[in-house]
């Protein structure tokens, strides 16, 4: 059966006049997740439970909630065009304060200590970050889309909650 569909001939596909190098998959796979996205969308249930999951993946972490976000909890200041985004995450004992800005990530852990730091982005690669004996940090890349945090402070190990950038 031959024919054409939306510009596509059937015939010189299966006659292998396309060769591989002709297909641009990142092209065809960004349509692809479009067109999941408007006509099979994840329910917003099942986001947040995938998100929660992820971010338990380390049994042994403690899940630090967002005690504040500048986007909710801050009055807008008249003339700033972009202001970063401050963001505190406390678990028990221990406070995340961050500043998220296009340059990056600045912030601090308390108590003041040492700490490992990783920005988590889903499956890409983390971006790992060390805080000073005060418990400062800085990091040049500003996450883009969900990230979290997770922290090593002594024996302490801490996962902030995930944000959209």
């Amino acid at each position: 059966m031959s024919g054409t569909h939306d510009g596509f001939d059937d015939d010189a596909f299966a006659e292998g006049e396309f060769t591989e190098g002709e297909w641009d998959t990142a092209l065809l796979e960004e349509e692809l997740r479009q067109a999941a996205a408007i006509l099979d969308p994840v329910p917003a249930g099942l986001r947040q439970i995938a998100v929660e999951a992820y971010a338990l993946h380390d049994l042994d972490a403690r899940v630090a909630e967002l005690t504040f976000d500048s986007l909710v909890d801050a009055t807008p200041v008249r003339g700033e065009a972009d202001p970063p985004r401050m963001l505190t995450f406390s678990a028990g004992e221990v406070t995340v304060d961050v500043e998220v800005s296009a340059e990056g990530l600045m912030g601090q852990v308390l108590p003041p200590g040492p700490a490992r730091i990783e920005v988590l982005s889903g499956p890409r690669a983390h971006a790992r970050i060390q805080a000073d004996d005060m418990g400062r940090f800085t990091g040049d890349a500003p996450p883009a889309g969900p990230f979290a945090l997770r922290l090593l402070t002594g024996e302490d190990l801490v996962v902030t909650e995930w944000l959209r950038a």
